[in-house]
């Protein structure tokens, strides 16, 4: 409890939230399911969607992500159901999702997809309650985009992800810091004069880029998209095809959603002593079984660190499993950031109630004006104003009789 109540020190949006929640109970009566990365951050979301009058329930979205001492909190001070445990298989791992949905809910919180995808393809029984989901990660909005694509969505999403008061910050400046702090927690390295190669240039590996640099890192960015390549090269990054990269690269960070980022192509050009990482949700980014599958011989020098011997004698060295980096060494982002993207969630549930039977089987994005308010309430707390529009001002944005 104390180290959920040091988190809600850091959350006042949220706390705001949850304090309206409780005198107007928006989600009276809804069955919730949860699958979220179980922090203390998490935890006060919980509180917040149960003072609002949810029943809800709690699973991991990631095996490694859970901090077993919150999710004992919240079973015992709050009567929320938690099915997590850190280091959990595959199959504990997805015996979780399902009990989560043994629950019968009214609407699902993801972080990845995993519970939509578990509904459409097992648990169609729960679709005629369903009313919708919300959706944490980039990830898990491409996921549902392809599903909505192919029409087999069959129910409104809101993707929490694409509200700028989520995206701009958690992405970008949550996903920097706590990557770092996981590699340098599971590893004490420094990170100073280090060349550190960073997979993808979205706004997560804009983050991880901007604080490798600002630790002393010569940071490398590779991509595929050519617009994000060229603004990575005018942020001053250098910018190449990974196999170039993986010659001279001391640490490498994936971060982009896709498969293989890293291969057996990379690691047969990597040097000795090479950390690999991701900090993208899935660990399908780096190529294990290939690694698996090359290497002679299989350490684990430190905890966290799976380290892969070559023939040649060149060892590599593998984080987390290659799972996300932040959470599984780490204790995922900060507070202060998490408070704007669970405000999302919150607010993404409240949405979903008030426009019931409104809304297409498609992803949706929070309206602007609750991303404003958000964004709003995080200045007020921050001790923060901000200039307002004069009248003549307004009128001169919105005529086009004014020129020069």
């Amino acid at each position: 409890m104390r180290r959920i109540a040091w988190a809600e020190q850091e959350m006042p949006v949220l706390r705001q939230l949850r304090e309206r929640f409780s005198k107007e109970r928006p989600l009276e009566g809804i069955k919730m399911s949860a699958c979220l990365h179980v922090t203390a951050e998490t935890a006060n979301l919980m509180r917040a969607l149960q003072a609002g009058g949810a029943d809800i329930v709690l699973a991991a979205s990631n095996p490694l992500s859970t901090q077993d001492d919150v999710a004992a909190a919240l079973v015992q001070y709050d009567e929320i159901p938690v099915y997590a445990i850190k280091g959990e298989d595959n199959a504990t791992y997805y015996n979780h999702l399902k009990a989560a949905l043994d629950h019968a809910p009214h609407i699902t919180m993801d972080d990845g997809a995993d519970l939509v995808s578990a509904v459409l393809k097992d648990r169609r029984e729960l679709l005629p309650n369903l009313i919708g989901s919300t959706e944490e990660t980039t990830t898990g909005v491409i996921r549902l985009r392809a599903m909505a694509n192919q029409g087999v969505l069959e129910f409104p999403v809101i993707a929490v992800n694409d509200s700028q008061t989520k995206h701009l910050f958690d992405n970008r400046y949550g996903t920097g810091q706590s990557t770092l702090d996981g590699i340098i927690r599971a590893t004490n390295v420094l990170i100073a004069g280090k060349t550190v190669v960073v997979a993808g240039y979205g706004w997560c590996s804009k983050g991880i880029a901007m604080r490798a640099h600002g630790l002393g890192a010569n940071v490398i960015v590779t991509e595929i998209d050519s617009i994000k390549a060229l603004e990575a090269a005018m942020d001053g990054f250098r910018v190449m095809p990974m196999v170039d990269a993986a010659r001279i690269g001391d640490i490498f960070i994936t971060a982009t959603g896709d498969i293989h980022v890293l291969d057996g192509e990379d690691f047969a050009a990597m040097k000795d002593g090479a950390i690999v990482c991701n900090s993208g949700h899935f660990n399908v980014e780096i190529d294990i079984p290939a690694l698996e599958k090359m290497a002679v011989e299989k350490k684990q020098p430190r905890q966290f660190i799976d380290q892969y011997v070559m023939a040649d004698g060149r060892r590599i060295n593998l984080l987390g499993e290659g799972r996300l980096i932040n959470l599984a060494s780490a204790e995922g982002h900060p507070s202060a950031v998490m408070d704007q993207s669970f405000a999302n969630q919150a607010l993404a549930s409240e949405y979903l109630l008030t426009n019931k039977g409104k809304l297409e089987n498609k992803v949706y994005a929070l309206p602007v004006e609750v991303d404003q308010e958000i964004a709003r309430l995080k200045l007020a707390a921050m001790g923060i104003s901000i200039d307002i529009l004069t009248e003549a001002q307004v009128t001169y944005l919105n005529s086009w009789e004014e020129g020069t």
